[in-house]
């Protein structure tokens, strides 16, 4: 049985308006009275009427999520991470996929549909947006992508991640490091490629010829190929670092005696590689947090927030050693 503001009202002995300033957000509420309130609320499970309160409000309190494809495990965590950053600001989640430029407008036509209040737009779907106009009246965050006047960003600092990697690679002895790249049309690619590039450049060591994968394990073993004569690979993710790890087993060659091996992401189970692998983490919950708090202050001031970075960490394990 839902429970109403009149008993809420009751529970903590205020009236059923001051209830509703509380559950509206509304600055006219002394903080002590908001608190008892929220207590009242939690303690007798109070849920807001999210179609009542769109027709007071004109906010459905939903935000819209366009991501490329769900397969990649990047994708799927910042799914979990913006779910998870939603819920606690008492948004719900409206998801939609794209499979390529000619569902973008689709995409977002949807989500209007839907009485979103605003959307996020993910990782390789941000090309997509940037290169279709976005409807108007749609209030966008992208995670990953260049400036852009139309809409508030939120990324990765994927180049200085890709710095720490190569420097780190330099520093234990290596005279280069070669690179597993992602997909060419990827922002997040391009920015480790520029980040590895540069720490190369700097370092006066000379810049191998990329080598490109698919963001997958199988692609990233297939690239072995290619790679097998290397002694220090940063890989632009875990999972094309996975596939190497088999490659270079399969051809003979020991990580990290032979060949060292750096990825990016640190995902669950970069831990327990073999070897446990050397990683660049990336908070995917934080980003997912600052990029719904983005949307959110978008929504509720309609005013554009800024561009935020979030900086990696390199995570030193055994795929990396000292020469």
């Amino acid at each position: 049985m839902r429970v109403s503001m009149a008993q809420v009202a009751a529970h903590a002995g205020v009236s059923a308006q001051t209830v509703s300033r509380v559950a509206n957000g509304s600055p006219r509420v002394d903080p002590a009275t908001r608190a008892r309130v929220e207590a009242s609320m939690a303690t007798l499970g109070y849920r807001m009427h999210r179609a009542a309160r769109a027709l007071r409000t004109g906010q459905t309190r939903t935000i819209g999520l366009v991501v490329s494809t769900l397969a990649s495990v990047g994708n799927s965590r910042m799914l979990q991470a913006i779910a998870d950053a939603a819920a606690e600001r008492d948004y719900a989640l409206a998801v939609v996929t794209v499979a390529g430029a000619r569902d973008i407008a689709e995409a977002f036509a949807q989500l209007r549909d839907q009485g979103v209040d605003g959307a996020i737009v993910l990782n390789e779907a941000t090309r997509l947006a940037r290169d279709t106009a976005p409807p108007a009246d749609l209030r966008l965050v992208v995670v990953d992508s260049p400036p852009d006047d139309r809409f508030a960003i939120v990324q990765t600092d994927h180049a200085g991640g890709a710095r720490q990697a190569t420097q780190h690679l330099l520093e234990l002895g290596h005279t280069t490091v070669h690179h597993l790249a992602g997909p060419a049309a990827s922002f997040a690619a391009q920015e480790r490629e520029r980040g590895w590039r540069e720490a190369l450049i700097d370092a006066d060591a000379a810049v191998p010829e990329v080598v490109r994968g698919d963001w997958t394990s199988r692609g990233g073993h297939a690239a072995g190929a290619a790679l097998v004569d290397a002694t220090a690979v940063f890989a632009a993710n875990d999972q094309m670092a996975l596939g190497l790890l088999r490659a270079f087993s399969d051809a003979g060659r020991a990580v990290p005696d032979d060949v060292a091996v750096v990825g990016f992401d640190d995902v669950v189970d970069a831990a327990e590689y073999r070897p446990p692998l050397t990683t660049v983490r990336q908070d995917f919950d934080a980003l997912g947090a600052r990029a719904v708090e983005a949307l959110v202050e978008v929504i509720e001031s309609g005013s554009t927030a800024p561009a935020h970075t979030m900086p990696t960490e390199l995570v030193v394990r055994a795929s990396s050693a000292l020469r």
